[in-house]
């Protein structure tokens, strides 16, 4: 069962069960009235936000669990996912302040040749428009991007290339002045489009877009075909120019660990990013992974507790080109091994990713695709 599906109070367990997943949430409400206009802008919502909706199971017989209208928007208020009518393509929607900083930091990495330079890794703006059921409001249209581990990396070679675009793009950020200041791992994205051959589900994405059909092996790797990585949410983040004072102060973001922040003693927002990227290196490989020892001195420069001691931006990305060509190729094409696995289960995981590897080398000195 979907994990948007469970979402319901205890109070309702007596319920008619096709009646509970009737129910909107106030929050989905809300987009429901905001349906008719953005789909005068050119984007849909999915069946269940629609005004006049009526539960697919009531006409087609079927369980609820086996109808896409079943599934529950995430609890958010200000972004929801659509369909662009134009072309089908999946985006997502967000309500921002207008002229507030988010808005504001996110147009200009999009404004002229930024938009174009390669190492731009800020989410692409692919429009703008008012709100005109809440003042002070616009909406902001982006690719339909996924969390950086969903699906999860199938290779050490996938990983490296996840630091190779994340650094990459931080020191774009910074030699324009942006301090992203909150770069955990739920602001680091991903388009994953082209993982999903068939397509993928916008809130179950264990499901096909028909909410029901699992993706099973409908599902290829970063190594295939390659995905990009972005940074989102502007929200706490500051754009300083040349001549401005780059200090900062202010408590805000995921990470708690930065041990700098403060609401009154003056610091440096972009140590703040290295650090924090630092620890998304720490947290979700070094610590979680037995083969990817490699990240360790990157780790360790990034996360000094003295700001001072950490490296720029460039510097970071300097010290990970020397660290990355010393990774093998060889190496490189192993799975990550989840660091609690027991000897025997890496044996027999170790023996699949041989027969994998060897299978693709083949395939790729006879010319296949």
């Amino acid at each position: 069962m979907s994990n948007t599906r469970r979402r319901r109070g205890a109070a309702e367990l007596d319920e008619d069960p096709n009646k509970m997943y009737e129910r909107l949430y106030s929050h989905e409400v809300e987009w429901v009235k905001q349906q008719p206009y953005l789909e005068s802008k050119g984007y849909m919502l999915r069946p269940r936000l629609r005004p006049g909706w009526i539960p697919s199971w009531r006409t087609n017989g079927k369980d609820p669990e086996y109808c896409e209208d079943a599934h529950v928007l995430p609890f958010r208020n200000v972004l929801v996912d659509a369909t662009r009518i134009s072309d089908g393509k999946l985006v997502y929607i967000k309500r921002v302040k207008t002229g507030d900083q988010e808005l504001a930091i996110a147009l200009f990495l999009q404004a002229g040749s930024l938009r174009d330079d390669p190492r731009n890794h800020s989410v692409p703006i692919l429009d703008v428009f008012p709100d005109l059921n809440h003042e002070g409001h616009s909406y902001i249209v982006m690719p339909f991007l996924q969390l950086m581990d969903r699906p999860e990396f199938t290779s050490i070679g996938e990983i490296v290339d996840f630091a190779d675009q994340i650094l990459e793009g931080l020191v774009f950020l910074h030699e324009h002045g942006v301090a992203h200041r909150d770069c955990s791992r739920k602001n680091i994205m991903m388009d994953a489009g082209a993982l999903y051959p068939l397509g993928v589900h916008p809130v179950a994405d264990q499901f096909l877009p028909d909410g029901v059909t699992p993706l099973r092996n409908n599902v290829l790797t970063r190594s295939a075909v390659g995905v990009k990585y972005y940074f989102v949410d502007y929200g706490i983040s500051s754009h300083i120019l040349a001549n401005q004072d780059k200090l900062v102060v202010g408590m805000d973001g995921r990470d708690r660990e930065v041990p700098e922040l403060s609401s009154t003693v003056p610091y440096d927002p972009f140590k703040v990013d290295i650090f924090t990227i630092g620890n998304v290196f720490r947290r979700e490989f070094h610590d979680n992974y037995s083969n990817v020892e490699f990240f360790a001195p990157i780790i360790e420069s990034m996360v000094r507790l003295d700001p001072a001691r950490r490296p720029t931006a460039a510097e970071a990305l300097e010290q990970w080109q020397t660290i990355r060509r010393g990774v093998s190729a060889l190496h490189r094409s192993w799975r990550p091994k989840p660091s609690q696995e027991t000897r025997f289960v890496a044996a027999v995981l170790d023996f699949f990713n041989i027969i994998s590897s060897g299978l693709r080398l083949s395939k790729w000195m006879i010319g296949w695709r």
